[in-house]
């Protein structure tokens, strides 16, 4: 997959996958199983290190995690997340962070959160040669400010500049943007809106009127048991599993039969 075929399958109306991925094997699995993007989320903040929120991640830390998703991936396109601070205190900062990550984890596009605040490093990052996925709606690294996770864009203002920033990213070159918890009409007339720029639209928690969807893989493969948001759809219970697989370990080491005869040199 490239950021151009991802473009093709939208115009063609086709709808685009991409799950959230951390690790090498993990990823090598979905990557197999046919998946068209790969997001090494800065949500490992939460689902690999254990945080409240996706904040103190470092750029070093999202650096590392993707090489490792890049090398599992023979398919998919990947997309690294730049992590909190690392394009909102300048524009050079922007640029510079950007080229890094793509030099050092050697991801196929970057994403960043939010619109016409930061258009002007988008603009300068996509002229330095680096695909962007945006990102609106909920923006989790605005967290403190938006005070809380609920859905965004309610009231028409908010839905308003929602919508004026869509068009000012897909103007500016970005090749998708992931609308996460917004009304679905409103993530339809999003779709809509930057479709003739060649952009497409991924949705999380925002109806199936997008270009494609995503979901965190840990969440839909029942890993992460407390997450149960409304648009949260588990197609696996793995943590179950996980857990009587732990159990039974214990037990055959408890009682002696493991390892058994056939099991030992």
């Amino acid at each position: 997959m490239t950021t151009t075929r991802v473009v093709e399958k939208m115009l063609s109306g086709e709808p685009l996958t991409m799950l959230t991925s951390y690790d090498y094997t993990l990823a090598r699995l979905v990557d197999e199983a046919g998946i068209d993007m790969l997001l090494v989320g800065d949500s490992a903040s939460n689902v690999v290190c254990g945080n409240t929120y996706t904040l103190p991640i470092t750029l070093d830390e999202m650096i590392f995690l993707t090489r490792g998703v890049v090398r599992a991936a023979e398919h998919a396109l990947v997309v690294a997340d730049m992590p909190f601070g690392s394009y909102q205190i300048s524009e050079e900062d922007a640029v510079r962070n950007s080229i890094r990550m793509m030099k050092e984890s050697g991801c196929d596009a970057i994403k960043l959160e939010g619109g016409e605040e930061i258009l002007p490093s988008i603009r300068h990052i996509i002229q330095s040669g680096v695909p962007i996925m945006g990102h609106l709606g909920l923006t989790p690294q605005s967290v403190n400010q938006l005070g809380g996770y609920g859905l965004r864009a309610k009231e028409e203002a908010e839905a308003n500049k929602l919508l004026r920033d869509a068009e000012l990213l897909a103007k500016a070159g970005c090749f998708s943007i992931v609308l996460e918890k917004i009304p679905a009409d409103l993530a339809r007339r999003v779709t809509e809106k930057v479709a003739p720029y060649h952009c497409a639209t991924i949705g999380i928690g925002a109806g199936n009127g997008t270009s494609g969807q995503v979901l965190v893989l840990h969440d839909m493969l029942g890993l992460n048991e407390g997450f149960k948001p409304k648009f949260l759809r588990r197609f696996a219970s793995i943590g179950e599993e996980i857990k009587n697989a732990v159990k039974e370990y214990t037990t055959a080491v408890s009682d002696r039969s493991f390892p058994n005869e056939s099991e030992s040199y």
